[in-house]
């Protein structure tokens, strides 16, 4: 049994993502695959900082098909390891917000991939 299309959600090819997706607006690109792109933060909070993106576009994670979250959590997997190399960061954090009053800015699903290090400075606020 083949896989079942997975059809995005209304507002497809309008938000920044989306763009970024199809290779219309261009971007740090760290690693690609068929159903995601990861690309470096324009607005980075720690040396690395990136974004996991899928390039279909759904609103949040509860829009995205279940089918898709092990690829997610595999391609931020694979994201981490070549960071952790690359900017010989110690640690990382993966941080997702969904909505806006959890701190969601674009209106497409993303994970943020932050890679840390030693005295870094930044804090991340977690009850």
């Amino acid at each position: 049994m083949g896989k079942k299309e997975v059809k995005a959600k209304q507002g497809d090819g309008e938000c920044i993502f989306c763009k970024i997706g199809r290779g219309e607006i261009p971007c740090r690109k760290v690693l690609e695959n068929d159903n995601f792109i990861v690309f470096y933060d324009v607005n980075p909070r720690t040396k690395g900082h990136c974004l996991i993106v899928p390039k279909k576009h759904f609103k949040t994670i509860l829009d995205m098909p279940s089918s898709l979250y092990g690829e997610f959590l595999e391609t931020a997997k694979e994201a981490a390891f070549k960071l952790l190399k690359e900017h010989r960061a110690e640690g990382f954090n993966l941080v997702l917000n969904n909505f806006e009053v959890a701190g969601q800015v674009v209106g497409h699903v993303h994970m943020h991939l932050m890679p840390r290090y030693k005295d870094d400075g930044f804090k991340l606020c977690v009850g």
